[in-house]
């Protein structure tokens, strides 16, 4: 039997221990680096959060936020990510300031890649929105000196007495004189004042609203604008509500879908029927094919004994929007009718909230969505300035005068 050398023992002892220790000191060396590299992300990520003494409890790991400030784990190559946040930052923070900063350097669309303001869009969506009373009221102010909606937004006995040679908008040759007939078809004054309801939402037929959950919020405002008869049956309820208290209609609806209700009125009654109460808003002296067919409509419910109110915009209200959004920056043959209840809500309303408008064929993520929440039809090319009407939206909303929503609702 033989026996191992013990200094060979000792040697291999020596050699175990000698790793062991150099395995140890790595692992540790290595920890201590990882300890640092965090607290130094940490503290990058965490910079404009302590200079404005955030509480850092909120703070736990990596999100990233979707449109509207909701959270998602994760992150990507060319996005601005905000590390270890999960809520929506104050309207004031000095973050908030700097993004919103961001989307106002850009004077004019031109200016930017689409892709370039989305990114800055969608990176604002980390801050709370709140109105800004001083802005919001300077330019109430300077709408009310332009335009004027409690006054002359509609064509009412009032604003437009018997007798009165009405100038068209377009047509401005034209003319139309007030007979009784159309008189008495006037309501007597406006029956909206200014700044009468405290939060008012304007509902857009974009794209952007499919399958955005929105429905139950439209529906919680106290006044609800609608544009050119858009479907709010139960199949789109969700996305886009159903409330709805002015709804617009374009006079080429009625001429193409109701052959100018000279023959398929109740068809047409029946389509009003969606919209309950709803008052309805006609452009009839926009130009002179419009008048017939807008007055026809008044007719057509009377004999329906319908509740529902008929309107019609004043002219020279339309006249005053137009020339007011050209110093604006929005030049186009015609302002959107959207575009036109935006207007009217931020003199009639305290609060305005913007719904459906986007003028983009793809939404700010870069997905391609259809032009209607509806449909894909495209509008008639040229003729309104949706991208640059949707640029001005957004600068509004970053002043804090009215509220854009493009992402989902809770």
């Amino acid at each position: 039997m033989g026996y191992a050398d013990p200094s060979s023992s000792r040697d291999l002892l020596g050699s175990r221990t000698l790793f062991f220790i150099f395995i140890c000191a790595f692992a540790l060396v290595t920890l201590l680096q990882q300890i640092l590299y965090g607290r130094n992300y940490i503290k990058r990520g965490l910079q404009f959060s302590w200079q404005n003494g955030e509480e850092l409890g909120n703070w736990t790991r990596i999100f990233n936020f979707t449109d509207d400030g909701a959270v998602k784990t994760g992150g990507g190559a060319g996005g601005r990510y905000f590390e270890f946040y999960e809520g929506p930052l104050d309207f004031n923070s000095t973050k908030c300031l700097e993004l919103r900063q961001d989307i106002k350097d850009v004077k004019v669309l031109s200016m930017v890649k689409e892709s370039e303001l989305f990114d800055r869009w969608k990176s604002l969506q980390i801050c709370k929105w709140e109105m800004n009373a001083s802005e919001a009221n300077i330019f109430k102010t300077a709408l009310s000196r332009c335009c004027n909606a409690p006054s002359f937004l509609f064509t009412t006995q009032k604003n437009t007495p018997l007798g009165t040679k009405l100038r068209y908008e377009v047509d401005t040759s034209g003319i139309f004189q007030i007979t009784s007939e159309v008189f008495k078809i006037f309501p007597k004054e406006m029956p909206y004042s200014r700044s009468q309801f405290k939060k008012c939402a304007v509902v857009g037929n974009g794209g952007i609203l499919k399958n955005s959950k929105c429905g139950k919020e439209i529906d919680s405002a106290d006044f609800v604008f609608r544009c050119n008869l858009p479907p709010v049956s139960e199949k789109y309820a969700d996305d886009v509500g159903k409330k709805t208290d002015v709804v617009t209609i374009n006079p080429s609806i009625i001429t193409e879908r109701f052959h100018k209700l000279e023959k398929w009125r109740r068809p047409f009654f029946e389509v009003l029927q969606e919209y309950e109460n709803a008052s309805l808003l006609l452009p009839a002296f926009y130009n002179t094919r419009n008048t017939d067919v807008s007055i026809r409509v008044k007719y057509v419910l009377d004999d329906f004994e319908s509740q529902q109110a008929v309107y019609y915009f004043h002219p020279l209200y339309l006249i005053n929007v137009s020339r007011f959004w050209l110093t604006q920056g929005i030049r186009a043959k015609r302002v959107s009718s959207g575009l036109i209840l935006v207007t009217a809500a931020l003199e009639l309303c305290e609060e305005v909230h913007l719904y459906g408008f986007w003028g983009f064929p793809m939404d700010p993520s870069g997905i391609f969505i259809t032009h209607h929440y509806y449909d894909n039809v495209k509008p008639r090319p040229g003729f309104h300035a949706m991208p640059s009407e949707i640029f001005t939206f957004i600068h509004m909303h970053s002043r804090g005068i009215l509220r854009v929503h493009t992402g989902t609702c809770c």
